[in-house]
């Protein structure tokens, strides 16, 4: 039974403007129409080892291209998205695939509207930060409910809360002192995305998702960072101080930028 939540993000915040110029991806989905994966998406999918005649439930479509690669591969697409824009834009997006039957409809990831034991695999890609803790434990628990005996759930998350809690303020005081504090604003959830302030509610470590996903019941799980690729031009100095801060235990569990889970049912 649902709990009587009060806090969430407006779903009008999530217009078309930030799916198309701030939600990640946005670049390689306005440039190819969805055909191609961002890199995290691109990994996601292959992780989730999706198969033909799989029935694969993305909770929180955004613009619907990993529906597309998923129907390319073989299997069933289904999505939910809490904005209505999102829903246009994934119906769009399928509607090119020539698909007969779209499945994509607005929801809320608190009360998925699927029976129990639905799904081979569910992905919650870039939602779980945009989700306040009761929240989320609703979410984790209506995915553990629809996913089939032996199913898999696959999380992507961004950004490591630790690296903004923690590592953020290091690598900014460095910045600036390279003179480059500009691009360094003092709350790390403006970095890079000043969108992210408004929306970002719950950002995880790899402990903490982990922990979350033991408290809704998924076995198997295995928790592990990544980051995007930089592509700096730096001296010898910083390059090995990269090498060591984004591979070496425990640094990187401090400096990576996102953290991926998979939990099985």
């Amino acid at each position: 039974m649902r709990s009587d939540i009060t806090n969430t993000v407006p779903s009008e915040l999530y217009d078309e403007d930030y799916f198309l110029t701030a939600c990640e991806g946005y670049a390689e989905f306005k440039s190819s129409a969805g055909e191609y994966l961002s890199r995290r998406l691109e990994e996601a999918l292959r992780v989730a080892g999706v198969a033909a005649n799989m029935r694969i439930l993305d909770v929180g479509c955004g613009r619907g291209e990993i529906l597309r690669h998923i129907r390319q591969l073989g299997a069933q697409p289904f999505g939910v998205d809490y904005a209505a824009v999102a829903v246009r834009i994934s119906r769009q997006v399928m509607l090119a695939e020539q698909e007969d039957t779209i499945h994509v409809q607005q929801a809320n990831a608190r009360q998925l509207p699927f029976p129990a034991a639905t799904f081979d695999r569910v992905l919650m890609l870039d939602i779980v930060e945009h989700l306040y803790p009761p929240e989320l434990a609703e979410a984790l628990a209506e995915a553990y409910r629809v996913l089939k005996p032996g199913g898999r759930l696959i999380v992507h998350t961004a950004p490591n809360v630790w690296y903004d809690r923690y590592a953020y303020r290091g690598v900014r005081l460095v910045r600036r002192w390279l003179g480059q504090g500009a691009d360094y604003p003092r709350n790390p959830r403006a970095f890079l995305v000043p969108e992210n302030m408004r929306v970002h509610v719950n950002e995880q470590s790899g402990l903490s998702l982990w922990r979350n996903l033991r408290r809704a019941k998924f076995t198997q799980m295995r928790v592990w960072l990544s980051t995007p690729e930089q592509h700096r031009r730096e001296n010898l100095l910083f390059r090995g101080l990269r090498v060591i801060l984004f591979d070496w235990w425990p640094f990187r569990w401090f400096f990576q930028r996102e953290v991926f889970a998979v939990g099985e049912k």
